[in-house]
């Protein structure tokens, strides 16, 4: 079992092997600025190009299913 310990609790969950997305190649361009920044961005930590990028697609598609206000 795994073990976590956040503000003073411990939370159990059982380990699930994750399954792997089934995934399609898509060319897109990004402005060089953009490029720049994500990768700024991501120096350093545990973290890829694509895995930015679609991290931040899902953000969006959240966002954008949220009602606006008005």
């Amino acid at each position: 079992m795994y073990c976590k310990y956040v503000a003073g609790l411990f939370f159990l969950r059982k380990f699930k092997i994750p399954a792997i997305p089934q995934t399609t190649s898509k060319t897109i361009r990004f402005p060089n600025a953009v490029i720049a920044e994500v990768e700024k961005a991501i120096v350093g930590r545990d973290c890829n190009f694509s895995a930015f990028v679609i991290e931040a697609v899902k953000v969006a598609l959240e966002n954008l299913s949220e009602p606006e206000d008005k």
